[in-house]
C-alpha cells in the first residue's frame, strides 16, 4: 500500500490533527515513550527508517535522535481499532527518554 493511503487510514480529525503514538521496543516489548504524530510526521516516518513526531510545545516536527543520536529505527507500525492511535515498534539506539533513561516510564507512581 502506498504512503498516502497508509496516512489516510489514520483519523487525525478526532484529536485536532494529532494522534497519540506509543513507541515500544521491538524485541523486549518495553514501552519506551508516548508522543504525537501529525500527518506530515507520519508521512516522514513512513518514507524513511526513523521516527518523526510533532512537538506540541515547540509547534514543529522533530526527528527522534537528531540531537541526541538516539534514533528509533522503525520495524513495524500498527493502528488501533478506532484508527486514532498508533503503536510503533522500534529498534532503539540508546535512551528513548530525554533524561537519559531507556524508557520515559522509569518512575513509579
Amino acid at each position: 500500500m502506498d504512503i498516502c493511503k497508509r496516512v489516510e487510514q489514520v483519523d487525525f480529525e478526532k484529536s485536532n490533527g494529532l494522534v497519540p503514538t506509543i513507541v515500544q521496543d521491538y524485541v523486549t516489548k518495553e514501552v519506551l515513550m508516548l508522543a504525537y504524530m501529525s500527518k506530515e510526521s507520519l508521512r516522514k516516518t513512513l518514507e524513511g527508517e526513523t521516527t518523526w513526531f510533532y512537538s506540541r510545545s515547540r509547534n514543529e516536527l522533530w526527528n527522534k535522535g537528531a540531537t541526541s543520536g538516539h534514533f528509533q529505527y522503525v520495524k513495524e507500525i500498527r493502528i488501533d481499532c478506532d484508527n486514532d492511535t498508533l503503536l510503533i515498534l522500534v529498534e532503539q539506539n540508546g535512551a528513548a527518554c530525554h533524561t537519559g533513561e531507556k524508557s520515559c516510564f522509569y518512575r513509579m507512581l
